[in-house]
């Protein structure tokens, strides 16, 4: 049996040859260039693409924020181990895995809360220092979708200074958090100058939308393959998360032989940098590397990649 690639390309070429109407044959799909229908690869040769992406946010978390704790405080008090739990996050989580990529030589994309680099300014900067891309993550650990708009472009704004004013690195990614944007997110965005946002779950490869009647790129983010949901010291274990995270990475790797494919990796500083996480991480890149033709890549150099390719997906 073909595949739905050769299938698409056999429909288009009957349906040119009159046997049935480009109507029936894109009946419910949406409608792309000839080029997408074709095989596609990445621009600069890579067979497939990693894409890391190493949280930033303790110390910028409110009082009483979700930890593996119970939530059973009673009111008026505050969970001081629960803090603690945030706070191995950059006492040695981001320090351990910094240690990690080093060793892997691997360059990630961090998005940093800007209170947690109010609070740890040097450590922010050490991750710039160290090669990896410092992408904007909101001033707070707070829901933005609410804002009216002037208040949701400050609220950018201050965390993308508080990033750039730490670290010299001016971000061109925005994360938001849990990924709830709101409707005049990416207007925003664009005006402040950002060039992607990782708040999509559509594809296993970057695309193009238009905002403000400019290019926009979607470098697609994870939960599948993501430690918060997977870990979190609570349901899963370091094997599953292997288990799991190799068995995207095979399928992936198998389809990339005639699409592009991106495989996205998401940890976070209190979770991913926990000693047992950072050993089945470096086993699970290694295995990974092992492979031709895979590159990891930051998500900036991503989008880069993205707006230069002319067969790129482009939605409107």
């Amino acid at each position: 049996m073909g595949s739905r690639r050769d299938f698409i390309k056999q429909s288009s070429l009957a349906g040119l040859a009159g046997a049935i109407s480009p109507l029936e044959t894109l009946a419910g799909v949406r409608q792309v260039s000839p080029a997408q229908t074709e095989r596609t690869k990445w621009s600069d040769g890579s067979r497939l693409v990693v894409s890391i992406s190493m949280q930033f946010e303790a110390g910028g978390q409110p009082d009483n924020a979700e930890s593996p704790f119970s939530q059973n405080m009673e009111r008026g008090y505050k969970d001081l181990p629960a803090d603690t739990w945030y706070q191995y996050g950059y006492k040695e989580g981001i320090p351990r895995m910094l240690d990690n990529w080093d060793k892997l030589g691997i360059k990630v994309t961090s998005h940093m809360v800007g209170s947690a680099v109010l609070a740890n300014p040097e450590l922010a900067k050490e991750i710039v220092e160290r090669g990896h891309e410092a992408s904007a993550h909101g001033m707070g650990w707070s829901a933005q979708y609410h804002l009216p708009y002037d208040e949701e472009k400050k609220f950018i704004k201050d965390g993308a200074d508080a990033v750039k004013n730490a670290t010299g690195f001016i971000p061109v990614g925005y994360n938001a958090n849990w990924l709830r944007r709101g409707e005049n997110t990416l207007k925003i965005l664009q005006e402040l100058g950002f060039k992607y946002h990782i708040d999509d779950l559509s594809r296993d490869e970057p695309f193009i939308i238009e905002v403000n009647q400019k290019d926009f790129v979607v470098v697609p983010y994870t939960l599948r393959c993501n430690d918060i949901l997977l870990i979190e010291g609570k349901n899963f274990s370091v094997d599953q998360f292997f288990n799991q995270v190799k068995a995207e990475f095979d399928q992936l790797y198998a389809e990339s032989e005639f699409k592009r494919r991106q495989l996205s990796i998401s940890f976070h500083d209190r979770i991913g940098g926990t000693p047992q996480m950072v050993k089945a991480t470096s086993d699970l890149m290694k295995y990974i590397q092992s492979h031709k033709g895979v590159s990891f890549k930051r998500k900036d150099v991503i989008a880069e990649l993205a707006l230069q390719d002319k067969t790129i997906i482009r939605e409107f």
